[in-house]
Formats: C-alpha cells, structure tokens, sequence
C-alpha cells in the first residue's frame, strides 16, 4: 500500500508525557507548553485528564488548565477521562472532545483501573452515551496491544474484539497503544493485517513507546498499511504508571523529521517544535528524549560547525 500523503499527530505530551513525573509542574508550565504547541501547527493536543489524583497527582489541576485554554476554533483539546465521574469534571471545565481508555489485557486492566476488560467497557459505553447527549467526540484507547507487563504476549484476536466495541460503542477513532514498547514492525504488521480486513485504517491510530527503540520503525510499518494518525509526545515525554519499565512515548520531533524525509505532510513546523520540547524539558530539568531535538539543539548552539554529510 502507498503511504498516505498527510498524517494528524495526535500530541500526547502533556497529559500522557506529564502524568508520570515526579516534580511538582505549575499550571502556568503546562500552559506554557500547551501555547507552545499549538503555535508549531499541532491541532490536536491531549491536554489534560480528570482521573482520580490519588492515583495520578501530576493531573489533578486539569480542571485549572482547561479553563484557562484559550479558544482556538482551528486546535482541538480532548481530554482523558475514565468515568461518569470524569466526564462530568471535565464538562464543568469546558472540554469539548474526551478520550476513554481500556486494554487488551485484562491483568493490565485490573493493575490500571481495578477492573476487567469487560467491566471497563461496560464504563466506558455509560460514558460515551453521556458524552454524545452532550455532543462530544470520543476518542477510544486500546493499551498493550502486542505486550502486557503481566501476561506477556497479547493475541490479535483480543485486539480486534475491544477495537471493534470501542467503534461500535461510539468512539469516533481508536489508538492503538503499545504501552511497554515491546512490539517491532513485525507485530505490527502482523496485528494491522489481521484488523484492517474488519476496520477501515481510517479509524485507527497507532500510540507507540520507544522503549525498546523501535517506535518509529512500527510508525513506519503501520503508514505502510494505510495508518495516518500517530500519537506522539515533544521531548519524548512520557511513561505509564502501570507498566514497570515502560519509557516515554516517541518523540514528536522525531516523528515530524521522519515524515518529512518520507516527503508526508504532517502541518508542524520541526524548528518550532525542538525549541518547545527543549524548553519543557529544561523546565522538567530532564534530558530531552528526543534524538532529532538533541542533534538540532546541537547545530544551533554558538560556534558549532557540524560536520557536512555528503
């Protein structure tokens, strides 16, 4: 298959890429990095969740970050959101597009939301039916979709299945999460051949950590397969509270410069975008994870002369 000639890059880094830091952050900083973005030409852009903050800390002022968003009729915020509960916070702060997430793994599930993968679906098709009487978009997560932290490989066939009552629910859209970074192009593949023949790629989107280092390679292998929706985080921030080991999400810069060699439109001006991730990350007083962003960085510090490539 040809690859598409645009991709949307969904940007997860400050509700995905902030949700497992340890430092306090101030709403004002998660402000900052949300204008930031959304001046690269990202128009999508996770800003926040309304899970309990018992659980995750780093997301309990959502709500001030919501309401302090400055309208943009051209940027869509979603936020995520586990439950009747959420969605409620979440309206009262003004979000206008949610996100409700399971797993293809029910010991993940349980590690992550106290409950199986039936009974988060049971939630989650409560919420999307709330969330449509107030016409707002739903957006479907599908976590470990080639690896779960506690039982080890995830079969298609159970991919398929919760994708398919995500669609059928009402989600507008399902990403699809490799939550550990354990898959490689060939799981991949090997998963979308066995989902596209019953899900147009259309409603798909691939949401892949870099743990192992073979993030963009799966990128790769799913725009192969018709796939034109890629979450990413700037800096390449990001972790899950609930897969030990799991590292950050690929970097969105490293994305954007992938495309661009591959000649696919994706709108996000790269320049921009480094000196973001560059300024969240100094903010976070973390290295940046993005290795695009590090060789720039690079070449644009006084007195460098780097070396032509012929």
């Amino acid at each position: 298959m040809a690859l598409p000639q645009q991709v949307n890059i969904v940007e997860v880094g400050p509700r995905d890429g902030l949700q497992n830091e340890t430092t306090s952050i101030s709403v004002q900083t998660k402000l900052d990095l949300i204008h930031g973005l959304a001046q690269t030409g990202l128009n999508i852009i996770e800003a926040g969740s309304f899970v309990s903050p018992k659980w995750v800390p780093q997301m309990a002022d959502s709500d001030a970050v919501f309401r302090t968003l400055s309208a943009q009729t051209n940027i869509r915020y979603p936020a995520l959101v586990p439950n009747l509960k959420g969605l409620e916070l979440a309206l009262e702060a003004g979000v206008q597009e949610i996100a409700c997430f399971t797993a293809a793994s029910d010991a993940f599930n349980i590690k992550n939301t106290n409950c199986s993968v039936d009974e988060s679906l049971k939630r989650i098709a409560l919420l999307v039916v709330e969330a449509q009487k107030h016409k707002v978009p739903v957006r479907g997560y599908v976590s470990c979709v080639v690896g779960c932290p506690y039982q080890g490989d995830v079969q298609p066939r159970v991919v398929l299945d919760v994708t398919k009552r995500l669609l059928d629910m009402g989600c507008y859209e399902v990403s699809l999460g490799d939550t550990i970074g354990v898959g490689t192009p060939a799981h991949f593949t090997a998963l979308l051949e066995y989902l596209l023949p019953h899900i147009p790629a259309t409603h798909l989107a691939l949401h892949c950590h870099d743990t192992y280092g073979q993030a963009l390679a799966n990128i790769y292998a799913g725009l192969q397969m018709g796939i034109n929706k890629i979450d990413s985080s700037v800096a390449g921030l990001g972790g899950c509270p609930y897969a030990p080991g799991a590292s950050g999400n690929v970097a969105t810069e490293d994305v954007v410069y992938m495309l661009q060699g591959l000649g696919i439109e994706s709108g996000v001006d790269l320049t921009s975008l480094v000196k973001v991730g560059d300024r969240i990350s100094r903010a976070l007083q973390r290295d940046n994870a993005s290795k695009v962003a590090t060789a720039m960085l690079s070449a644009m510090q006084p007195g460098t002369n780097p070396k032509r490539v012929s």
